[in-house]
């Protein structure tokens, strides 16, 4: 991924924190040349020094049996976005678009069964712990579970080299900056909402 200077961010305690909370990933593979993308919830593991991104996908779905192959996988995770308007700004420039995105390279291989329910139980209980009522890995019935561990395929992938960018207009003066923050809040949209409160949130963390 290109990341210019003004927007890398290498602080890897960040990197996760922001991984966990836009869990729904992408992963990239190939197959004779041709990217294949599957889109999922996602987990993140740490084991001794070395961290995992875990996850499940349909047996159907061909894209595991590239895992064996395939010498780097490539998880994509995203967050909000929002397109940036030059007329903010008090001088003459282009337009462009803010995000946050990390993309993780590492091996993936599948799980055993014992490994696939630890996941399943971890990500039920992240997604279902504060509901009123929830739908948690002892609350299935046995046959169930059974019969849908099945149509699955668990996988982990072992993190190598991670690329992260938030680009929130870290590189305009303070007024452009405010300006657009505040134009943000009065689009009407949820992305442009979502961007402007993490722009206010870093300028507070760098104050």
């Amino acid at each position: 991924m290109y990341i210019p200077k003004y927007f890398k961010v290498t602080n890897i305690g960040e990197i996760w924190g922001f991984v966990q909370k836009n869990s729904f990933g992408t992963i990239v593979t190939t197959k004779q040349g041709i990217p294949i993308a599957t889109h999922l919830p996602l987990g993140l593991s740490k084991k001794g020094d070395d961290y995992y991104i875990t996850g499940h996908m349909a047996y159907g779905n061909p894209q595991w049996r590239t895992f064996e192959t395939s010498e780097n996988v490539l998880v994509m995770f995203q967050g909000p976005h929002a397109y940036i308007s030059s007329s903010w700004y008090g001088h003459e420039e282009v337009p462009t678009w803010n995000y946050q995105a990390v993309h993780v390279y590492g091996k993936a291989s599948i799980l055993e069964k014992n490994e696939v329910i630890e996941e399943l139980t971890i990500m039920l209980k992240k997604y279902e712990e504060n509901r009123k009522n929830p739908v948690l890995w002892d609350k299935l019935s046995p046959q169930l579970l059974e019969s849908e561990m099945k149509g699955i395929v668990g996988f982990k992938i072992k993190v190598g080299e991670i690329q992260a960018a938030y680009k929130l207009s870290q590189n305009r003066n303070e007024t452009d900056y405010m300006n657009i923050i505040d134009k943000l809040q009065n689009e009407g949209d949820p992305n442009s909402k979502q961007m402007a409160e993490l722009m206010e949130e870093r300028l507070k963390n760098h104050i």
